[in-house]
């Protein structure tokens, strides 16, 4: 109970997730090795001294106007508190049905639990099969001098037009946004302007893919450029 006491500090639902939640461990080729609690895989001594990499999945939803929907981490979050970021960020957990790597069903099912826990958008809406997976990344981010990511990040796209209702617990707020409003968003956090903040991930992504596949969004060529052998191992 000691860890617990340790972080009296911390917001009661993240409590909750952090020690509740199993993560799925892999190695480097995202082969299972085990699993292990939200906490301890987002500690970077624990990070660190045994190399904990955990699977993860990014979802990019867009509106039928091709904007992104992005979002703004809650204040209570544990990592990354009020950093904005791609749609939904999480894990799929170490359960039977977020562990099927046929069709990546297991993640698949995880961002549809997790759209609805976090924006609340309805499964209805976001049908499993209607995610594309477009590739992998592997990367390594502190939060702060505690806490970090590890994380081999499943990145899935969808084109749809969905009901929105945000959790405070997790989310401070949302938007849509088109290229060139996000381009200006890159702007003023790269300039430090209103102290915003972008996740590490979101920004791997955007700097190395993110505009290219924006084209395939748009044309409805989505398919033609996934490539799930490769991990990208991005810093």
């Amino acid at each position: 109970m000691g860890t617990v006491v340790e972080d009296s500090t911390m917001d009661a639902v993240q409590k909750r997730l952090m020690f509740e939640d199993e993560c799925i461990l892999v190695d480097a080729n995202d082969n299972v090795v085990g699993h292990d609690s939200k906490y301890n895989c987002h500690l970077m001594e624990k990070i660190e001294s045994e190399n904990l990499l955990h699977r993860a999945f990014s979802v990019f939803l867009f509106n039928s106007k091709y904007e992104l929907l992005l979002q703004q981490r809650s204040g209570t979050k544990v990592t990354f508190p009020l950093v904005w970021t791609n749609t939904c960020c999480s894990h799929p957990l170490y359960r039977e049905s977020e562990l099927i790597e046929e069709n990546y069903l297991g993640v698949r099912n995880a961002a549809q639990r997790k759209l609805l826990d976090e924006l609340g958008i309805p499964a209805e809406d976001v049908p499993v099969d209607e995610f594309t997976p477009l590739g992998r990344i592997l990367y390594k981010a502190p939060s702060d001098g505690k806490w970090g990511e590890h994380e081999l990040d499943y990145l899935l796209f969808i084109v749809k037009d969905v009901k929105v209702n945000p959790n405070p617990d997790e989310v401070a707020d949302a938007k849509y946004v088109n290229r060139e409003q996000l381009k200006d968003i890159l702007k003023k956090a790269d300039a430090g302007e209103e102290g915003l903040k972008l996740s590490p991930w979101f920004r791997l992504v955007v700097d190395n893919f993110l505009f290219k596949w924006w084209d395939h969004v748009e044309k409805g060529t989505l398919q033609e450029t996934a490539d799930m052998k490769t991990i990208h191992k991005l810093t």
